[in-house]
């Protein structure tokens, strides 16, 4: 079962909506007690990346999360998280990723925020991305973000840059985009997170 872990952080409507319509049994995660009841994590997130980690912070949660061994899938904000510093409050983050999450440079051919349907690359084979082909379209919101490295980048997605829509180390997993918003591939990617 899924525990989505509940700092204070973001609307989780959508998300709780797209599991309960795959039959993809979850709980809340309010505290480190919570943890032992889930086999899987996910870490939702929506708005500033800095005011987020500071909530989560506050929740006393962090140790936690950075010694998670299980599946763990962080979503928009919640793969910011992840990453080592984000220049949105230039705070640290969990530094689960070695990378940084920077803000795209708003021109007239490509606004910020990067909003709405874009094409995902895979980089790598994995099985979050089973049944999903390459190209494939999800829905993105966000102002900032995760830096390409090919060690860490399971897809990547162009917009201005080329930039990482999902990243990938042991048994942390994060996309940028929101799969919970992105019809039948986003779907199929929780689905394929529920069976890792």
């Amino acid at each position: 079962m899924i525990g989505i872990i509940r700092y204070g952080a973001g609307n989780i409507f959508s998300l709780t909506a797209a599991l309960d319509r795959l039959g993809i049994k979850y709980g809340m995660v309010h505290s480190e007690a919570d943890f032992e009841q889930f086999d899987r994590y996910i870490i939702p997130g929506v708005g500033h990346a800095g005011a987020a980690m500071n909530k989560l912070q506050q929740s006393g949660m962090v140790e936690k999360i950075k010694a998670i061994q299980k599946p763990t899938l962080g979503i928009c904000v919640g793969m910011q998280l992840l990453t080592a510093h984000s220049e949105e409050g230039d705070a640290n983050m969990l530094d689960i990723f070695p990378i940084k999450t920077k803000r795209f440079t708003d021109s007239a051919e490509y606004k910020v925020p990067h909003t709405g349907w874009n094409q995902v690359y895979s980089e790598k084979e994995n099985p979050l991305f089973k049944n999903i082909p390459i190209g494939s379209h999800f829905y993105f919101v966000h102002s900032y973000f995760i830096e390409f490295n090919p060690t860490y980048t399971l897809a990547s997605t162009d917009y201005s840059i080329k930039f990482s829509a999902s990243i990938w180390r042991d048994n942390f997993f994060a996309v940028q985009f929101h799969p919970e918003k992105s019809g039948k591939f986003g779907e199929v990617l929780l689905t394929n997170f529920s069976n890792l």
